[in-house]
């Protein structure tokens, strides 16, 4: 989670910056890393792949209900970002579209919300 929350903090500095690209991708990577240790903390060893959205929801049951309740919220981050990974570091390579063009504010600011929703749950669940 250490790891997670400096993912966070890295995202909002690249907002203020405007680097938007860089805010979905740290953002992404909050999300990853925060499910993993969330999955690790009910005893499931997590796949080595950017999206545990399935695994996620297949262990639902280990988690409580408060958490359990959230789930498919949270493979849906998980999923949505994990897509997002590659073109906000990459851009569209075979169109020549480079990050800045594909991603702005708008993009930026909901990867990051969603960013601080998981981080804040995950972080919940660890502590209790």
């Amino acid at each position: 989670m250490a790891r997670a929350k400096s993912r966070l903090n890295s995202a909002r500095a690249a907002l203020d910056r405007k680097e938007y690209p860089d805010v979905v991708r740290y953002s992404q990577e909050c999300v990853e890393l925060s499910l993993k240790a969330s999955l690790r903390f009910v005893g499931v060893e997590y796949p080595r792949e950017h999206d545990v959205s399935d695994v996620l929801t297949e262990v639902a049951g280990r988690f409580p209900k408060w958490f359990r309740e959230r789930v498919e919220e949270l493979a849906g981050i998980s999923r949505n970002l994990a897509v997002l990974r590659g073109p906000s570091t990459y851009g569209e390579e075979e169109r020549g579209v480079p990050p800045s063009k594909l991603f702005g504010v708008r993009e930026a600011s909901a990867a990051l919300t969603d960013a601080k929703n998981v981080f804040g749950l995950c972080s919940k669940l660890l502590v209790k």
